[in-house]
This record gives C-alpha cells, sequence and structure tokens, in this order.
C-alpha cells in the first residue's frame, strides 16, 4: 500500500515534469507563430475560440494559455469579449490531454515506444545548435517523459485497486460530490489539470473508481483549472480581473450542468462510442465525455459572449473607467442641437479637466512607468470618442449657425486633446533625460522647460507669452544638444533620442495651447461663462 502510493507520487512528479517539458518546448519552439495567431486571429468570439483550441492543442497546458490571454488584455491587446472566446476554446483545447492518455497511453507497450523518443530528444537537446530544434527536443523528451510517467501511474493504481473492494476509494454515503472535490483539488495542488485528469482517467482504467464517480471527479479537475487564472488576475487590471471571473463562471456553469444530467451525458457517451467504434473501456469515455461537456458548454456560451462581456464590464469598475463614461450627453437631445449643445459643453469641461489632470501628473509624479498612466490615458480617449461621435449623430437640419461653429470649435479641441493625450507619456522621458548625466549641462534649461509647461499646463486659458517662453527654451535646447553630438559629448542614438523628445514635447504644448481657446470661443458663441475643473482628482 505505502509503496504504491509512493509509486503514485514518483509517477505524478514525471507525468508533471513531462508537461511542463512539453509546453516550454512546444511553446519556445513556436513562441512567435502562437503570439501572432492569439493577437491577431481574435477578431471575433468564434475566432477565438478556434484560436484558444488551437494553441491549447499545441502546447498542451490551458493555464499557459489563459495566464497569455490575460496579459494580452492587461496590456489592451484583446478586448473582454475576444478574450472569453479564447478560453471557451483552450477549454475544449485541454480535453486533448484526456484523448492522448486514453488512446495512446493505454494501446500498446508504452516503454518500447517512449524510450526511444526520449533517446532522440535528449540528443536534440544536447546536440543541436540550433535553438528552435533545441526547444524541440525538448518537446519530444516531454512527450516521452509523459507516457513513462503514466505507465508508473497505471502500474501503481492498477496494485493499489487490489486493496480495494466495494465502491472505491471513497466511501459511497458521500456521493459524487467527494469525487468533484477530489478532483478539484488535485488540480488546484498541482496546477494542472492535465496531472489530476491522467490520474483520474489512470484510475478508472484500473478499477479504483466507477465511471460516474470518475466523471464527476473531471468535473472537478475542469472547476479546479479555473485557480491558474485566479491567481494571474490577483494584481492585475480589472479587465484581466473580469476575464478570471468569467472563466470562472464558464467553468461553474459548463460544470453544474454536466453534473445535473451526469446519468444522460454518461448515456450519450456509450452510444457516441459504439457510433464511432471506439473502444469500450473507461478511459476512453471519460475523455469522450470530457470533450462533451465542454464543447457543449462552449456552444451555449458563445452566442451570448458580448452580453457576457458586458455583464462582466459592471464588475470592477475602476475610477479611470467612470470617468470614461460621458455623464451628460443625452441621447433624446440629439433632435435639438440648440439643447444638446449644453451637455457638449459639459462634457468638454471633464474632457480638459482629465486632460490637465493627466499632464500634470507626467510632470510630476516619481516613479510613473507608461503602464501606470495607461488607464487615465484610456479614459481619456473614450471620453474623447463619446463626444465626438455624439456630435456626429446630431441632427444637421436647420441647425443655428453658432451651434455648427460651437460644435466645430469642440470637435477641433478634441482633436487638440487627443493628440496632447498621446503625447503626454513624453513629458515622463523628458524628466528622465533630465535626470542623466550626459546632459547635465542642460540642467537648468531644461528645469525652466519643465516649469515653463507646468505653469501653462495650469492655465484657465491660452497663454502665448508662456507658448513663445517654451519655444524659445526648446531652441536653446535643441541647439545645445546638436553641438553636443557634434562634440560627442553624447552618442548620436542618444542625442537622436533627446531631440525626439523634445520634438514631440513641443507639439504638445503646441497642441494644449490651441485646445485651452475653447472656453474663450464658447463663452462668445454661447453667451455663458464655462469654468473648467482643474483635475477631478485624477492626480
Amino acid at each position: 500500500m505505502i509503496s504504491s502510493v509512493f509509486q503514485i507520487l514518483g509517477g505524478l512528479a514525471l507525468f508533471m515534469l513531462a508537461m511542463e517539458m512539453m509546453t516550454n518546448g512546444l511553446k519556445n519552439a513556436a513562441g512567435h507563430h502562437l503570439r501572432h495567431l492569439l493577437g491577431t486571429w481574435t477578431r471575433t468570439p468564434l475566432r477565438g475560440l478556434m484560436a484558444g483550441f488551437a494553441i491549447t492543442g499545441i502546447v498542451q497546458h490551458s493555464g499557459a494559455v489563459t495566464v497569455a490571454t490575460i496579459g494580452f488584455v492587461n496590456a489592451g491587446l484583446l478586448t473582454l469579449a475576444q478574450s472569453l472566446g479564447v478560453i471557451f476554446g483552450s477549454n475544449i483545447g485541454t480535453t486533448m490531454t484526456g484523448w492522448l492518455v486514453s488512446l495512446v497511453g493505454f494501446g500498446f507497450k508504452i516503454e518500447a515506444v517512449a524510450l526511444p523518443l526520449l533517446a532522440a530528444g535528449v540528443g536534440a537537446k544536447m546536440i543541436s545548435r540550433n535553438p528552435r530544434n533545441q526547444f524541440l527536443g525538448e518537446a519530444l523528451a516531454g512527450f516521452a517523459l509523459f507516457f513513462l510517467g503514466l505507465s508508473i501511474l497505471k502500474t501503481a493504481l492498477e496494485s493499489l485497486a487490489g486493496g480495494f473492494t466495494g465502491e472505491g476509494i471513497i466511501s459511497p454515503d458521500y456521493g459524487l460530490a467527494a469525487y468533484l472535490a477530489l478532483g478539484l483539488l488535485a488540480t488546484v495542488l498541482t496546477q494542472s489539470s492535465s496531472a489530476a485528469l491522467a490520474i483520474v482517467l489512470t484510475a478508472a482504467a484500473g478499477g479504483l473508481i466507477s465511471l460516474d464517480n470518475a466523471a464527476a471527479a473531471v468535473i472537478g479537475a475542469n472547476l479546479g483549472s479555473t485557480s491558474t487564472a485566479a491567481l494571474s488576475a490577483l494584481k492585475a487590471t480589472a479587465n484581466a480581473r473580469r476575464l478570471a471571473i468569467g472563466h470562472i463562471l464558464f467553468n461553474v456553469l459548463t460544470g453544474a450542468i454536466a453534473l445535473l444530467i451526469l446519468p444522460g451525458m454518461l448515456w450519450l457517451v456509450a452510444l457516441m462510442t459504439d457510433g464511432l467504434n471506439l473502444e469500450a473501456n473507461p478511459a476512453i469515455s471519460l475523455a469522450l465525455f470530457h470533450t462533451l461537456f465542454n464543447v457543449l458548454g462552449a456552444a451555449c456560451m458563445l452566442p451570448f459572449t458580448k452580453p457576457f462581456a458586458r455583464f462582466l464590464g459592471r464588475l470592477f469598475r475602476s475610477k479611470e473607467e467612470d470617468n470614461a463614461e460621458p455623464r451628460f450627453l443625452d441621447d433624446t437631445l440629439v433632435t435639438t442641437p440648440e439643447l444638446a449643445i449644453g451637455a457638449v459643453d459639459q462634457e468638454m469641461k471633464r474632457l480638459i479637466g482629465h486632460s490637465r489632470g493627466l499632464l500634470r501628473v507626467c510632470l510630476d509624479r516619481e516613479g510613473l512607468t507608461g503602464s501606470d498612466i495607461r488607464p487615465k490615458a484610456e479614459a481619456i480617449r473614450s471620453l474623447n470618442q463619446a463626444i465626438t461621435d455624439y456630435i456626429g449623430r446630431l441632427r444637421a437640419e436647420k441647425m443655428h449657425l453658432s451651434v455648427v461653429d460651437a460644435l466645430t470649435i469642440s470637435i477641433r479641441t478634441c482633436r487638440y486633446l487627443a493628440e496632447a493625450t498621446e503625447l503626454a507619456s513624453r513629458l515622463m522621458t523628458l524628466r528622465e533625460l533630465d535626470r542623466r548625466t550626459e546632459f547635465a549641462e542642460q540642467a537648468d534649461l531644461l528645469a525652466h522647460y519643465l516649469d515653463t509647461i507646468r505653469a501653462l499646463v495650469a492655465s484657465d486659458g491660452p497663454a502665448p507669452d508662456l507658448l513663445a517662453d517654451a519655444e524659445t527654451t526648446y531652441q536653446h535646447l535643441k541647439n545645445s544638444t546638436l553641438q553636443m553630438m557634434v562634440r560627442r559629448d553624447v552618442s548620436t542614438a542618444l542625442g537622436d533620442q533627446a531631440l525626439d523628445i523634445l520634438s514631440a514635447v513641443r507639439r504638445l504644448n503646441d497642441q494644449w495651447n490651441k485646445a485651452l481657446n475653447w472656453q474663450a470661443a464658447t463663452e462668445i458663441l454661447n453667451g455663458a461663462r464655462h469654468q473648467v475643473p482643474e483635475s477631478e482628482n485624477l492626480q
């Protein structure tokens, strides 16, 4: 008994090592192509599902695909709806492990094939100088160890089964819930649903667990696979946390349905096994069951991906996302532009206030990175686009000329603010330039330039004197940098980088100063004074 337990643990350790080697080898060998597939083949939820299935089938690790997807969502490269499709597909892709175990693992004498594969894989890893071939060798060695670990598990569980009688390793009084919990716990502890599935399929094939109990354990393993997503999203963005919740809800829903109709599912599995002329053994039946309930779950959820994404979008609302939502734009006013212009003006005040707050943060906050300001910038872009779209929907018939002029100024100002938002991060790089020893002789000029920009950002209206001061300082800095490049005080590359930063900040100053014309222009056109809030607590 004790010997069998240690044998099971050793087989499981070998199996998990094999899965890690297979995943790392295949992921590194085809890494660029997999990232391209995940980044560009996910425009719709259906295509996301296909991409998730393909990538998980290749790397044999749904957790790795889930973590990569969360990373893409964090970076803003995938929307929530697109990433949900990938998760649905990944759940189907992870069922490939069950088929690998059931069709290949129990079909022939494993050692006869595994040992030559191991030798070939290790040889390629050790001898080849081509990195791609080395990674493929690692994957091949992992593939061989996969079957050796499975062989050890099979032998140990068959031996252990001889020591049990009756219903199996858990008292029948506990029912299916105990096996479901067992599958879930095994996946959480090993952080690998594939390892848990291998144990369940091998135990069922060895007669240690009945088919219905093993099916419950498979459902539990499927639920446990969400732990990877939950751990990855703990310190991630709001969208990444929403994706983790979506993954959990999807797996819980599909698992609950499969458990409720378990007798019917097993009857359907038996019917399909006969119809497909598959060998009637518990491992194949469980692999088919695992695939069937994941495919049915994805088929049920796929048409509702966008509503599901909207529901998840209401969770973990951040301050930036709330700021991005228009508060005054009323669709009932689109037919009366004379009334709608008041709502547009209120949103323009918010947009200018948020933009000022972003620029101040970039000028004054220490230790900032591009990822720190990305949510604020995205909120401003979203609000900017909402205002522009709203103006475009206003009915143009019989629109008063003053309204046309006011809305034209608002759209033009939105464009100025959009460019200022895109360039805001260059203020941080300008501050970094100020701290570099290579530019020590420019320290006073750079400090004066930053102070002038701060005053310009704080201004309530156009500030031609400040803009002229900033322009003069820019020209001095540009000329000084060119002289340093000629004297080779700085490298050409570093000098070019500094000139690019200075040019971008100069453009930002110009766009911001133009945007400040909005208030004075709308006061004249609307006959009302508009006071722009400073930052709405964006700092």
